[in-house]
């Protein structure tokens, strides 16, 4: 079960970064912290780049192993794969807004705004994954299918895991975000470079 454990792992930082933006946006809105848009320009690719292009992947490959030993949890997995392959307009529409704030600070609204949407979406959709789909895998994988997917999700890992250059390395990327995000969701030390 090593693949229940990267996936609750990965809902978790991204749980991390979503709550640090919308963290920032309310004090950025009170005017008690000036906002760090290299920070929030990070963290909007932090969640493109590792939640959209990395993490689904994974759960869409889990999901299959459901799919091949029952049909229970049917529907929630359709809906499931209809947001994973939705995707890259979420992503481009935050991207727009963050550019558009990036661009002229008075469309801060329209970034904060997108960015509530997007988080509210982000929460509700691991809900359902954690509330439905995953308990239904616990039950219904078999063993051979855990040894099968856990190699899996070790190998894309590995073959990922930016230690070698040749792909981003999102632990590193996601240990910076958290120096620089403000205290106390970070350590807050310095703005984001």
């Amino acid at each position: 079960m090593e693949a229940l454990r990267i996936i609750s792992d990965e809902h978790q930082a991204l749980a991390a970064i979503l709550h640090a933006i919308r963290f920032m946006l309310k004090e950025v809105a009170a005017g008690r912290l000036e906002p760090d848009l290299k920070l929030f320009q990070a963290m909007v690719h932090y969640l493109d780049a590792y939640a959209e292009k990395r993490h689904h992947p994974k759960e869409d490959l889990l999901f299959k192993y459901l799919e091949g030993r029952t049909a229970e949890g049917a529907d929630a997995l359709a809906n499931l794969a209809v947001q994973h392959a939705a995707a890259p307009e979420r992503i481009a529409a935050l991207d727009r807004a963050l550019a558009d704030f990036v661009a002229d600070p008075t469309r801060f609204a329209g970034f904060a705004a997108a960015f509530d949407r997007y988080a509210d979406f982000y929460r509700s959709h691991m809900m359902a994954e954690e509330d439905i789909v995953l308990p239904l895998i616990r039950r219904h994988l078999t063993a051979e299918d855990w040894a099968a997917v856990n190699q899996e999700f070790l190998a894309e890992m590995a073959e990922n895991s930016g230690k070698d250059g040749a792909s981003e390395d999102f632990s590193a990327l996601f240990s910076r975000l958290v120096e620089c995000a403000p205290a106390p969701i970070g350590f807050g030390g310095r703005p984001f470079a």
